[in-house]
């Protein structure tokens, strides 16, 4: 996939660095001597660790099936089962062993299920350590920012290529700095943070962004600093990165190193010492320089908040607990990569047993049911020490076992057509949790149990007996000041240059793509909706059924309207999601050889080059055929009479109305298809691009 709006570099470089810029700086292999990373350079990375979860047998196919023989470093990869834990069948349990028969034989270090969450375990492990690079097959890494580790998220075919080299490539985002004032109000929690966030910034403002969060940063805890950085994914960003501070190193001391064992690897009083004299002497490694440079600058203030509910079935949208006390609910959900941690369960057990008597426990409300699994078996075993566990068990709720489950839309507990769903998970997408007919809004953990105490979403005042504090409104604001206006401009005189010359294209690369626009006219279209959840851990899907699921969950007719050849276009951040590679695949199976759009999401972006689905960002074009149809009846999927050629050697898109060949409606410059991407496409994707380097095709 190509993005054509991220310019950078056109103003002279400067010695300072951001925190982002200093950790990839430091894993960035291949750079000549004395180069500063910077945004927005396309760097290879040799990442500290990298982790997959329920995926990592179909990236063992990969590895396999791109010659490799054996990984290139078993210490740099965890294989972890945690999505599909509840799945007793012979297929999921034959995956299973697979994955544990391939781990053990290439010496990885391996978690089985019922041991936790893929993101929890590399948090409790120290995989994820302070200022290390570790990545996943899973969207949900930037929660590794929560212990001031860069996190970010790659696809299956990445892995496979770390597997087999060590490495894979990555763009260094626009960064943007997210500054923290105040402190929470009492009962307030890092959900409350990232809810707010995504519903205050809910313009994209951080799309495909990394962010760096600052201020008043002392008093969050490390679980709320987690959770926040969890969701990060949700608000758009690519990474969420907490800095390094005597909290955390306090978090490390007293929560993680007394359950190492001495000689662990990874938490170790070494390490934590060297940190100690980091911060005693302010080290500039912890922290960007005083000048270092951000794409935008956003402030939130703390004091201002209350507890935040995001939804129905959208993350962007948001409202303070007391706007929906009229809304009923069915079943509620602390369960989860982003809130099911010991403090999280204990937040939830206060509100079921306010006293802390336990013959004094607020019971489920009848005809509701409340589903909770702890993140690990640690945190399981914490919980029951400290009694939370059993708090929550007498209230009535139901145990599941600590893995993804009903996030995920796996397993027991999934919400029925016309059922309501409060949950402390990250997605709130529809049909992602179960049908889509249902309605899921996202809270904290205790905002959760008071709603399932309750019957209806509520505040946990309500059930405690006590008042809220006075709500008057989030305080927040922007930094209008941005780097990337300049860099553009330049940008354009650039790219106008390099029109004169034009672009050199490989044998085997078409020199121009063309074919009629089909628009789904949607912002935020989701990998859940490109290809539906119950899919995607199904190994053996034929392409003819992937063409026929295609685009099912966004719009059932799809698959009747949309046509091979044709070209897809819709709105802004489409492939927004988790990281399901078969949203890109699905397209290409259905056909689909280009899509445009006024943005994308990132990890639908790496998918696009990984699997060789050519992609523009061309947001004119949304405008124009927006205005168009402004005045018709809305269709989530219409064909348009409306061609779009794309001449790659000329760098030129050309819109035309009746054919190919009519009249045109828009003419566009846009950015080169230089020879590299274009090696990666006419391999077939990442994976031949790779076989070629390895002497293996």
């Amino acid at each position: 996939m190509l993005r054509f709006s991220r310019l950078f570099h056109t103003t002279p470089r400067r010695n300072a660095q951001n925190l982002t810029e200093k950790i990839v700086q430091k894993y960035a292999v291949g750079i000549p001597s004395g180069k500063e990373v910077r945004m927005g350079d396309y760097v290879s990375i040799q990442p500290e660790h990298c982790m997959s979860h329920d995926n990592s047998w179909p990236v063992a196919l990969k590895f396999m099936g791109l010659g490799a023989k054996k990984i290139h470093n078993p210490r740099q990869i965890v294989n972890t089962l945690d999505h599909d834990i509840q799945n007793q069948d012979a297929k999921n349990l034959t995956k299973y062993k697979n994955i544990e028969n391939f781990a053990k034989s290439q010496g990885v270090d391996f978690y089985p299920a019922g041991r936790g969450i893929g993101h929890q375990i590399m948090v409790e492990e120290g995989y994820a350590f302070p200022l290390t690079l570790a990545v996943a097959s899973d969207s949900h890494s930037n929660t590794y920012g929560g212990v001031g580790a860069l996190g970010t998220p790659l696809v299956r075919t990445d892995a496979a290529a770390v597997w087999a080299t060590g490495q894979t490539w990555w763009q260094i985002p626009p960064v943007a700095r997210v500054e923290l004032r105040g402190s929470l109000p009492h009962g307030i929690s890092g959900k409350d943070v990232i809810v707010a966030l995504c519903g205050v910034f809910n313009n994209d403002e951080v799309l495909n962004h990394a962010i760096e969060f600052a201020g008043d940063i002392s008093a969050l805890s490390v679980e709320h600093r987690l959770t926040i950085a969890n969701m990060t994914t949700e608000w758009g960003a690519l990474s969420g990165l907490f800095p390094v501070d005597k909290t955390l190193l306090q978090w490390y001391k007293e929560k993680r190193l007394p359950k190492m064992p001495n000689d662990h690897p990874r938490i170790n009083s070494t390490r934590l010492g060297l940190l100690e004299r980091q911060l005693a002497q302010n080290d500039a490694a912890l922290r960007p320089d005083n000048d270092a440079q951000y794409a935008k600058k956003l402030v939130l203030d703390l004091n201002s908040l209350t507890h935040y509910v995001s939804g129905p079935n959208s993350v962007k949208v948001s409202a303070p607990v007391q706007d929906l006390a009229d809304v009923k609910v069915n079943k509620a959900y602390l369960v989860s990569c982003t809130n099911s941690r010991l403090a999280d369960l204990e937040d939830a057990a206060a509100v079921v047993c306010p006293t802390g008597d336990l013959n004094d426990i607020r019971k489920v409300a009848p005809g509701v049911s409340f589903y909770v699994a702890a993140a690990s078996s640690e945190v399981e075993a914490d919980a029951k020490a400290t009694g939370a566990w059993d708090k929550l068990l007498r209230a009535g709720c139901t145990v599941l076992p600590p893995g993804c489950g009903p996030c995920i839309g796996l397993g027991t507990g999934l919400l029925e057509p016309g059922e309501v769903g409060i949950s402390a998970t990250n997605r709130n997408f529809k049909g992602r949790m179960g049908s889509r007919e249902a309605l899921a809004y996202l809270a904290s953990p205790a905002v959760v149990a008071a709603s399932a105490v309750t019957g209806h979403i509520a505040s946990p005042a309500e059930v405690i007996g006590q008042p809220d504090a006075k709500f008057s409104g989030i305080k927040a604001s922007t930094d209008t000041q941005s780097e990337e206006a300049p860099a553009a401009e330049a940008a354009d005189s650039n790219a106008s240059a390099a029109t004169e010359s034009g672009t050199e294209i490989l044998e085997g690369f078409p020199s121009k793509i063309s074919g009629e626009l089909v628009f789904c006219d949607a912002d935020n279209v989701n990998t859940d909706g490109i290809y539906p959840g119950k899919y995607t851990y199904q190994d053996d899907v034929p392409r003819e059924t992937m063409a026929k699921v295609c685009m099912e969950n966004y719009d059932s007719a799809f698959g009747d309207i949309a046509k091979p050849g044709d070209i897809l276009v819709s709105g802004y951040n489409f492939g927004t999601g988790s990281s399901r590679e078969q949203a890109a695949t699905a397209l290409l199976a259905k056909g689909i050889p280009l899509v445009v759009s006024g943005s994308f999401g990132n990890i639908f972006f790496r998918n696009s080059i990984n699997n060789a689905l050519l992609t523009l960002e061309i947001p004119e074009l949304i405008s124009l055929l927006r205005e168009k149809y402004s005045s018709e009846a809305a269709k989530p999927t219409r064909r348009t009479n409306i061609f779009l050629t794309w001449d790659v050697a000329h760098k030129k898109v050309v819109v035309t109305e009746g054919s190919p060949e009519g009249p045109v409606i828009l003419e566009q410059q846009v950015g080169e298809l230089g020879k590299n991407l274009q090696e990666i496409i006419v391999s077939g994707g990442l994976e031949g691009w790779v076989m070629r380097k390895l002497g293996t095709q």
